[in-house]
């Protein structure tokens, strides 16, 4: 018998654009190579491949770069807002956000999460459908 997942009757998440989610302490943001070529290419490097400015090497993975303080290396900060400078190729990791399976594992995962995200428990409602198909997502 399956268990029901707690956050089947849906959860709420609108991004306020503070820019939590792409700042903090060192992290990770797999990128694919087909990721890194999309990335590349919309960043006006039409070879496709990004420099060690952008992405490095973590094990047999690359993962985006940060700024100085945390920062995605992507990440613009202008009049209060925080804004995605490839936010149509970002990598399917940041498209997930904020349905990631340790964000979702519990409520108090949940929970805990949203106290440094603005936008979960506010806004749009997505269904367990729409949660479920971003949570087990592979390619974008």
């Amino acid at each position: 018998m399956s268990k029901e997942k707690w956050y089947v009757a849906g959860l709420n998440f609108t991004c306020t654009q503070c820019g939590n989610c792409c700042s903090g302490p060192p992290g990770r943001v797999w990128v694919t190579k087909e990721e890194q070529r999309k990335i590349a290419e919309f960043i006006g490097h039409e070879d496709g491949k990004l420099t060690s400015k952008h992405v490095r090497r973590v094990g047999l993975k690359h993962s985006l770069t940060e700024k100085e303080g945390g920062d995605c290396i992507f990440l613009k900060r202008e009049d209060g807002k925080a804004m995605c400078s490839i936010y149509p190729v970002r990598p399917l990791q940041c498209r997930t956000w904020p349905f990631w399976g340790d964000v979702l594992r519990t409520p108090d995962s949940w929970n805990a999460t949203a106290t440094t995200c603005p936008g979960m428990n506010t806004g749009q409602r997505y269904d367990f459908v729409q949660i479920e198909t971003r949570r087990t997502q592979k390619k974008w």
